[in-house]
């Protein structure tokens, strides 16, 4: 059953990259790696740029295909749920990301196919 529509996906990437920039420092992010607060925050700015630059109704200047703005979802679900092995991230910052990535797993998972008109 896939119902996320590219519309719910644009109204979900705006809040979701603030998130993603605002919600390391409120949580204290980074005892145990500096990079566990940066690379959110990095994500957080480019995911903000993506979604500007994405074709979709809430797309600014809309230059990216939406096909290939939900490849790179994919592929940050994939890092983020990587990063806490790679980088040594215990507690809290490997938690944030695991859990992080698997909600933008299950976004573009569930995404509904556009049916061409």
């Amino acid at each position: 059953m896939k119902f996320v529509t590219k519309r719910i996906h644009a109204f979900l990437d705006y809040p979701v990259a603030i998130a993603l920039i605002v919600l390391p420092f409120l949580l204290g992010l980074g005892s145990s790696s500096p990079l566990a607060l940066q690379l959110s925050v990095a994500t957080g700015i480019a995911a903000l740029i993506l979604t500007l630059l994405t074709d979709h109704h809430l797309g600014l200047i809309k230059v990216v295909p939406y096909k290939i703005h939900l490849l790179i979802d994919f592929l940050v679900a994939i890092v983020f749920i990587i990063a806490p092995f790679v980088f040594s991230f215990k507690g809290l910052d490997a938690s944030y990301y695991w859990i992080n990535g698997i909600a933008v797993l299950i976004v573009v998972s569930l995404h509904k196919p556009e049916i061409a008109a």
